[in-house]
């Protein structure tokens, strides 16, 4: 294998997370939530916490799209499970639209398994953004994941707030 190949295959598979026999998609949104806990933890107040999730989701969103073409003729699929740098995406952007709770391990705690609950049901109409060519197939089909996501969880805070840390 080539030395670019690695590199795009430990990429792709967020060092090596998307090779878990049980559910790899999962498993590679967890490196979402190792990029957004120091963030909320060492980034102090707004707008730099805000800045600096949404500037790793732009990263994350960049690699996903550059990197379909390439996961497609090296898996021979158009969106191998192994492949889960969308999903580090479809966390970050759940986090950076819905951070109603104080704490940010309770933010991972709802963000995290609403976020992949909805990925992995693909509510309408998720199944024809992955028609998209390449990358953005992949990407289009997480992002609008996460905007339900967010949604779904703001409803959740204003009707539950004791769930959230609040009164």
């Amino acid at each position: 294998m080539k030395r670019k190949d690695r590199l795009y295959l430990t990429v792709a598979t967020c060092f090596g997370l998307g090779y878990s026999p049980y559910f790899p998609g999962t498993c590679g949104a967890l490196l979402g939530v190792a990029i957004y806990l120091p963030i909320a933890y060492l980034i102090a107040g707004e707008p730099f916490q805000t800045l600096a999730i949404g500037g790793a989701l732009v990263v994350w969103s960049v690699i996903t799209v550059a990197l379909g073409g390439w996961a497609e003729e090296f898996f021979h699929k158009k969106d191998s499970g192994i492949f889960v740098t969308d999903e580090v995406v479809g966390f970050l952007l759940t986090v950076l639209l819905w951070r109603g709770a104080s704490d940010p391990l309770l933010i991972v705690a709802w963000a995290f398994p609403v976020t992949r609950i909805i990925d992995m049901i693909k509510v309408p109409p998720a199944r024809r953004l992955e028609k998209l060519p390449r990358g953005w197939g992949v990407l289009a089909d997480d992002l609008l994941g996460s905007l339900y996501a967010a949604a779904l969880l703001y409803v959740l805070c204003l009707s539950f707030p004791s769930w959230f840390g609040g009164g």
